[in-house]
């Protein structure tokens, strides 16, 4: 089993803050809870998405069945659409109409509901010193923590079919050269070596945005430096590789004759029945492989997109969402104590149960299964080693909106990998300008 094993205290933590609770309702002191009732809370989830929705619940049931002083009451209405959903969130936020608590996307996303002034601050809070630094990096600003992890954290980088690399005896690569070699192999025994599935046009990312560990291996502090406009992609020769990478899978003619107009469930398919050596995509997709062909399940495996430095091998990490309180919460000791169950090896146990082992968890304490399935399993390592980092739109608000269509271009040929970066920079200082950032 995977875990952060330093201990259990995040349990122990959520059962003092719910005893105190209680004994300030008892103690006539004006507390909040109600002699004639529990406290209610109402979580506003929001999403749409069925398994969001699933995990809301999974966790309000089992902290509900915990205790009796606070009942938490999940809300998922709320628009499907992502903007839509976005523009409720601010809204509801500025105008003190949001219900005591809500799910919302951690990383940079956040940054634009201005959690400083409209959410309620953790970070004084016993239960976030058993969070995952890198977590709290991603829930935070330079004066407060806001959440805590409601889901697992995934890896970004390529599926690879198990049975091809043992039919070719390949081993998984730890430099991009490696990589090649292999790809070099595959193509040569007839099969496509990297499936790229443009026609859900999204996935054409994945290589440029899972290779950011590389660049954060080279320099931990590129992503503050990028927000003050102090580097970009084109004129760093490891940023630039998130490009240059694409173009290489390209020009070695690796890639599937239908990549233009393939969809996710496509590529999804090719690796998982061999039809393909490599696909590069977030390990979230795991879900669907297990759903759509359970007896192959096992014979996909995962890496991170490899970089130079066969030491410094690692993996760029996915964060999940986050449960946040707005600061008006009149609930605030209530909305801490579940928010400490949530943070706890009893919340990631009600997580497990209702979505089955879909990645690493992020409290100390909580263990990956070990009937986890092979793509989440090769996680395990990189975490364990130290070797993650957290993908770059967890740690800037600057990314341009053109990514997707430069990136097709470059995976199809159309243009250069250092061109592709250098578009992209451009793209990135007009919404960083659109932000106000400083120094652009």
């Amino acid at each position: 089993m995977s875990s952060i094993t330093r201990g259990s205290r995040p349990v122990i933590l959520a059962g003092v803050a719910i005893a105190a609770l209680a004994l300030a309702g008892c103690s006539g002191g004006g507390g909040e809870a109600d002699p004639e009732g529990p406290v209610t809370l109402k979580w506003f989830q929001g999403s749409g998405v069925e398994t969001n929705i699933a995990t809301a619940e999974a966790l309000a049931t089992a902290f509900n069945d915990s205790q009796s002083d606070i009942v938490v009451e999940v809300d998922a209405s709320g628009p499907s659409d992502s903007a839509a959903l976005d523009n409720l969130m601010k809204t509801r936020l500025a105008t003190n109409e949001m219900p005591d608590m809500f799910w919302y996307n951690s990383g940079s996303l956040l940054q634009a509901l201005n959690p400083d002034q409209t959410m309620l601050n953790i970070a004084d809070e016993d239960f976030v010193s058993g969070l995952d630094d890198a977590w709290v990096a991603a829930v935070s600003t330079d004066t407060g923590v806001f959440g805590v992890p409601v889901q697992t954290a995934g890896g970004g980088g390529f599926f690879y079919n198990i049975p091809m690399y043992e039919e070719l005896g390949l081993k998984v690569p730890t430099t991009w050269d490696e990589f090649l070699s292999n790809a070099d192999a595959i193509r040569d025994a007839g099969h496509t070596a990297v499936e790229l599935t443009f026609g859900d046009a999204w996935t054409s990312q994945i290589v440029t945005l899972a290779d950011f560990y590389n660049v954060w291996a080279s320099d931990n502090d590129w992503a503050k430096k990028y927000t003050a406009n102090e580097v970009n992609f084109a004129d760093d020769p490891v940023a630039v590789g998130g490009f240059t990478k694409l173009q290489d899978i390209y020009d070695g003619g690796y890639v599937n004759e239908d990549f233009a107009s393939a969809l996710l469930n496509d590529g999804l398919e090719a690796i998982a029945t061999g039809e393909a050596g490599h696909y590069p995509m977030l390990g979230f997709a795991q879900a669907t492989i297990a759903t759509n062909w359970p007896d192959n399940a096992d014979d996909v495996g995962f890496f991170g997109i490899p970089g130079d430095s066969a030491d410094d091998a690692g993996m760029t990490v996915w964060m999940p969402p986050a449960l946040y309180a707005p600061a008006n919460t009149e609930h605030p000791e209530a909305v801490k104590a579940f928010m400490a169950f949530v943070a706890s090896p009893e919340g990631c146990d009600a997580i497990t149960g209702a979505l089955g082992a879909t990645g690493q968890y992020l409290v100390e304490g909580c263990a990956v299964p070990d009937e986890a399935p092979r793509i989440v399993a090769d996680w395990a390592p990189y975490f364990e080693a130290g070797k993650v980092a957290p993908a770059l739109e967890f740690l800037s608000p600057v990314k341009g909106p053109n990514l997707m269509q430069i990136d097709v271009e470059v995976g199809s040929g159309v243009r250069d990998g250092q061109s592709g970066a250098e578009l992209y920079d451009d793209d990135a200082t007009k919404q960083a300008q659109q932000l106000g950032l400083e120094g652009w």
